[in-house]
């Protein structure tokens, strides 16, 4: 969750916690990512934020976006 006391802006925390989840296996290569809706009610975000943190996880070459399609995780060797 989302922790609103750090100094840490939360796009950046949601980025890190998407991350963590990338690489233990839970959001698998290939896959989508959850919808921005879904990640707002599961995190407790905002949609700016939930954009912003996708935006981080692209700039990291993470996940990759096709528009209409959605976001999807990358495959890592």
């Amino acid at each position: 969750m989302v922790d609103e006391m750090s100094p840490v802006a939360f796009y950046v925390q949601l980025a890190e916690l998407l991350t963590k989840e990338i690489e233990a296996g839970k959001l698998k290569p290939r896959q989508p990512l959850p919808s921005e809706s879904h990640l707002q009610q599961q995190y407790g975000v905002s949609r700016g934020t939930v954009r912003a943190a996708i935006r981080l996880l692209r700039d990291r070459g993470m996940v990759v976006t096709f528009t209409g399609r959605g976001t999807y995780v990358v495959d890592r060797p």
